[in-house]
């Protein structure tokens, strides 16, 4: 795959954040893409005003439990990821953000 973001028309984080019910096939969904080099994933709180959509038990506790994807991909490859994950797991609760990626590599 070509990461040169100018050929690419650049480079985006996509950031998917799931209900732990789904966390598992997201992740299989993920590694069965040929075009998602790979991914971080991390168990995270989700705080705010959506209580209809929180157990009991997480709106007394103020937070619900969500894990988070962090993948960086060219802008088209990310947009089509975005579409098809919603496709696939429409109705599962998945939200998501993208982020510019300004610059990205590894530190010796």
């Amino acid at each position: 795959m070509n990461w040169d973001a100018s050929a690419s028309g650049g480079t985006l984080l996509l950031n998917l954040i799931v209900p732990p019910e789904v966390a598992d096939a997201v992740a299989e969904w993920l590694l069965e893409r040929d075009d998602v080099p790979g991914f971080t994933s991390a168990l995270v709180a989700g705080h705010g005003s959506s209580e209809h959509s929180m157990t009991l038990a997480e709106q007394v506790a103020g937070r619900s439990r969500r894990v988070i994807f962090f993948t960086y991909l060219p802008t088209v490859v990310a947009e089509a990821v975005l579409a098809e994950v919603g496709e696939s797991f429409r109705g599962s609760g998945l939200n998501y953000w993208l982020t510019p990626v300004a610059a990205a590599g590894h530190l010796a």
